[in-house]
């Protein structure tokens, strides 16, 4: 049975003036995500995949093209962002509160997900009493407290250090999968891309077109990231997205 197409991206452009003339970039970019699916941007540094994401977020104009949701957005920066005066509780809800939505069933929810990934007993600590590890946990509960039907996540664990950010992406990767979530992520690591991914979208430089989609399969039977990393299909998946990537560094 066929997922239903819950983002669709058509005919992205983006146009920026500037005293040395009109700057291209972003060209025609196309591509559907399917309910449940996630997806990852790489692309070389500076062709525009944080650009791209903030379009579809309703942040920044496109010059043409037309960006169809279906569902509620949530938004996942680098930083964790958390109000360092406020509780972990009261970090998690701080959406429900922007919203005029703080209802008791939103505060029973927001307890709930506290309890199932670990964080409850933390509910009354403040972000500095947290690992690095744990905020970012704290930031993804947060997200998903506004109950959104898609996630996007701009560059999300790179502010962390590698082993943690090996961790983080274990736990959050379940955590979505868990929730049933579709996820759309800008990343500059193609490692990541490949180990959390259904599919790889490949960008050019700028102007960024949309170079090559990778669809990714591993035939292992509990998929997580680190589990993908072992794989003999991982490395193959690399070599192809680096020389893919390899060619921009050259021109």
């Amino acid at each position: 049975m066929a997922r239903k197409t819950i983002l669709q991206i058509h005919g992205i452009d983006k146009k920026y003036q500037s005293e040395n003339g009109e700057i291209e970039a972003l060209k025609d970019i196309n591509f559907n995500i399917q309910e449940g699916e996630f997806v990852s941007i790489i692309g070389p540094s500076g062709c525009g995949k944080s650009t791209l994401l903030s379009i579809i977020a309703g942040l920044e104009n496109k010059t043409s093209g037309e960006v169809y949701i279906d569902g509620k957005l949530g938004y996942m920066l680098q930083k964790d962002n958390l109000l360092e005066w406020r509780t972990i509780y009261k970090n998690v809800i701080l959406g429900s509160e922007i919203q005029k939505n703080n209802t008791e069933e939103n505060q029973k929810y927001v307890i709930e997900l506290l309890k199932k990934y670990g964080l409850y007993e933390f509910k009354d600590k403040y972000p500095t009493q947290l690992s690095g590890g744990m905020r970012q946990r704290v930031a993804l509960i947060r997200t998903l407290a506004i109950r959104p039907n898609i996630l996007l996540l701009d560059e999300a664990f790179s502010a962390l250090d590698y082993q943690t950010r090996l961790m983080v992406t274990e736990d959050i990767y379940k955590i979505l999968k868990n929730e049933n979530k579709t996820v759309l992520m800008v990343t500059h690591d193609i490692s990541e891309a490949i180990s959390m991914s259904d599919r790889v979208v490949v960008l050019s430089k700028r102007p960024a077109t949309v170079k090559k989609i990778y669809n990714i399969e591993f035939n292992i039977d509990n998929r997580t990231p680190l589990n993908c990393r072992e794989s003999s299909k991982f490395s193959e998946y690399f070599n192809l997205m680096w020389k893919e990537l390899e060619q921009y560094d050259k021109t």
